[in-house]
């Protein structure tokens, strides 16, 4: 007897949404009520279908990032206003224009996070960032700089957005819910560098910072670029003196102002000892 090697021995997807697509026109098949409930854009985007949609933007990057073999990410956070140094002329403000050598330090830690990615095939401590311009295009380029790949995680914005073409166009992700998105930055996190931003920057920032702190992930080298950015737009020391963190929080965060010192930290990084003054335990 002939092995039959097919998964299931029920009929595909695939081959029924073929096969509904080419029924007699008649007033039945017309409806909206005989599509397949899969194939059915208008049905999915229904308000009661939220939790499906949650599920399948969670499913679909967790899948494809698996059949890709990626098992670890270095995440780069970072604003999408910051040009880089040639085009530095542009920058709204003199401040942004400054910040232009955080574009070439952020190109320059992607490419040599690259360059040790590349001995793992590509599969571990691979760059992953908001896929758009700024500092995230800085990372994709630093990767593609190496020869090597790079994630991108971009949104659905009211204005039009499209990935910056250094994305490895197979990694090229897109969703709709934020929440879901910084779930996957996370999920793979080896390291967490946050470079000068906005909202954004700091909603990612501190949402990544929370997880650690409450104990919910794991403590990972979590790097600013930027020190004195950082200490000017954030009074950490304050925070501390007023009780509202504890003192050893401001340990779960290292400052660094060159790609090199961040590469260096990771590498010499040592997994810290639980800590019994978690909130909560």
């Amino acid at each position: 007897m002939k092995e039959d090697h097919r998964l299931s021995p029920f009929r595909d997807a695939h081959t029924d949404r073929s096969t509904a697509s080419e029924v007699p026109d008649t007033p039945q098949t017309r409806s909206p009520a005989y599509r397949l409930a899969f194939a059915d854009e208008e049905f999915l985007c229904r308000e009661e279908l939220r939790p499906v949609r949650l599920q399948l933007e969670l499913l679909k990057p967790q899948l494809m990032l698996d059949e890709h073999g990626i098992t670890s990410t270095i995440v780069m956070f970072g604003g999408a206003r910051i040009p880089e140094p040639s085009k530095k002329h542009t920058a709204r403000t003199q401040t942004l224009a400054d910040l232009s050598e955080f574009y070439d330090e952020a190109r320059e830690f992607a490419r040599l996070m690259t360059e040790k990615s590349k001995q793992s095939g590509c599969r571990e401590n691979v760059i992953v960032t908001g896929g758009g311009p700024g500092v995230m295009e800085a990372g994709n380029r630093g990767a593609e700089d190496a020869g090597g790949c790079s994630i991108g995680l971009n949104i659905v914005l009211p204005h039009e957005q499209a990935p910056n073409l250094h994305v490895t166009p197979e990694l090229a992700f897109n969703f709709h819910y934020f929440a879901i998105r910084k779930m996957h930055f996370l999920m793979r996190a080896r390291a967490i560098t946050i470079f000068p931003g906005g909202f954004g920057t700091m909603d990612e920032l501190f949402e990544a910072l929370t997880l650690i702190q409450t104990g919910r992930m794991d403590r990972v080298p979590f790097l600013l670029f930027g020190r004195t950015f950082w200490e000017k737009v954030i009074n950490w020391e304050a925070l501390a003196d007023a009780g509202t963190i504890s003192d050893e929080d401001l340990d779960l965060f290292r400052f660094v102002d060159t790609a090199q010192d961040a590469v260096d930290l990771i590498e010499s990084w040592e997994p810290a000892p639980p800590r019994d003054d978690i909130p909560g335990r």
